[in-house]
Parts: structure tokens; sequence; C-alpha cells
């Protein structure tokens, strides 16, 4: 028994009680960032922060609005978080809200593999493609706003979804870890006034998603058949395969790829 009167299984209940709470806290946040939830949960906090100074100055109008607000709030964030509850429900019925990705560093490698074989492709054949990545940030609402794919992410799948004049051509496709999420999906536009007049829409999305989430996104360009790709606000132009590689590496913390299997597999193809 220990001073105070806690033992030591007491306060193990209690170290565990408040990691689970900061972890579901984690998760909540990773699923809303980036998205335009962010936002609203800063006008909350500055709610909150105004109804502290009212009881701090004693300013009775001040808090009286302010706890006005917190007894609704509920019901408000209820309302206002309707997509984000719903994708963490969803989440976490099928059990994916609490567990972590098992993906090997060799099956991230030949998915990279198959994303720059397909963008090669369609580069050669000046076949117009836009491809998001998701990394931490949730992109999940930019993806229900196309036609769900739910398919493991392959070359042939890829090149298939972006050939012209079939009905998911238009748009973006979405990936997430190992599956292709969505196609047909609509990205937002950059404002920037920096962007060059000869880029067109694809590339304004490509920014703008970068500009609001985490998300890698590659670019082909239907004119000129070039590699483009964002992160993080930036546009790297005209890229080679090897440049693409290296970059998909670099952004998914890979190393170069080593994988016995990779490399059979590759053989093959090239033989």
């Amino acid at each position: 028994m220990l001073d105070g009167g806690f033992d030591l299984l007491t306060i193990l209940r209690i170290t565990v009680d408040i990691a689970l709470i900061w972890y579901v806290l984690y998760k909540l946040m990773m699923l809303v960032r980036g998205t335009k939830a962010v936002q609203l949960l800063k006008g909350i906090a500055v709610i909150l922060a105004i109804w502290l100074l009212s009881i701090a100055f004693n300013l009775q109008t001040v808090r009286y609005f302010s706890n006005q607000f917190i007894q609704w709030g509920i019901i408000v964030i209820i309302i206002l978080f309707q997509p984000e509850l719903r994708r963490a429900l969803e989440q976490l019925g099928r059990g994916s809200f609490l567990t972590r990705s098992n993906k090997s560093r060799e099956d991230m490698e030949i998915q990279i593999e198959a994303i720059v074989q397909s963008t090669t492709y369609m580069a050669k054949r000046r076949i117009g493609a836009l491809i998001s990545i998701e990394k931490e940030t949730g992109i999940g609402e930019y993806a229900e706003t196309g036609i769900p794919i739910d398919g493991e992410l392959t070359h042939q799948l890829l090149t298939n979804i972006f050939t012209p004049n079939t009905p998911l051509h238009d748009g973006a496709v979405i990936i997430k870890k190992d599956k292709i999420i969505a196609a047909a999906c609509y990205l937002p536009l950059s404002e920037s006034p920096f962007i060059s007049k000869e880029l067109g829409t694809r590339h304004r999305a490509a920014m703008g998603i970068s500009e609001v989430t985490d998300a890698l996104t590659i670019v082909v360009s239907e004119e000129t058949g070039a590699i483009s790709c964002t992160i993080n606000g930036k546009l790297h132009r005209d890229l080679t395969e090897e440049a693409l590689t290296e970059l998909l590496k670099e952004h998914l913390s890979l190393l170069p790829i080593t994988s016995e299997k990779t490399k059979k597999r590759r053989g093959n193809e090239n033989g």
C-alpha cells in the first residue's frame, strides 16, 4: 500500500482510464483533421474561451448567452458534425476505429509500384488522371462525393478507371491504404493566384486538396502527358518515373525497394 491510500492496482487503473480517453480523443481528432469540422471546432473553442472570460470578469450578459450556447451545444454539435459522427460510427462498426494497419513494407512497395506503373502508362498515352492518396488527414468527405469502389489497388484497375469515355474517368480517384475507395470524386479547387495559367482544373483540384489536407495527389495532363504531384501545398511538375517513385517513397516513409518478391515480380514483368 502506497502513501495516500493508493496501491499499484489503483494507479494502473487510473493510468489506463486516462490513456483510453486520450487515445479516443486522438482518433477523433485524426478523423476530423483537415475537414470542415476543424473550423467548427475552432469556433466552439472561441465560445468556450469567451465563457471562461465572462466568469473571470463577471460579465453577466456575455455569460448568459454563453451558457445558452453551451446548454444547447450538444444538439448543435450532433447536427453540425453529422457526417463525421456517422463516419466514426461506421468505422467503429467495421472494427477499424481502434485498430492499426498491419500493412507490411512489402505490400506498400507493391502498391507504390502499381501507382507508378499505371501513371506512366497513362502519361505515355496522354490519358488524363487525378489520383489522391490519403495519409494522416481523413479525406472521406471527398470520397463521398464520388462513386464507391472499395477495390484492391492494382495498376489494371487504376488505369481502367481513367480510360476515356468510361463512366468514371472524370474526377479524382481516392486511395486509402491498399484500396481504391472511390472514383469520380470532386476535390476542392485552389484559389491561389500563383498557379500558372497554363494549368487546368485537375492541377487546381490537386493543389486545392493539398492545401487543406496532407494527401499526396498525382496529376497526369491530358494535353501534354506530363506527370505532376502536389503535397503540402507544393506542386512538383514534369516528374519522371524515377522521380515519382522516389517522391512516393519519401512521403510514405519508405526505403528503396528491396523485397525479393517485388524484385522477382518486376523481373518477370520486364522479361
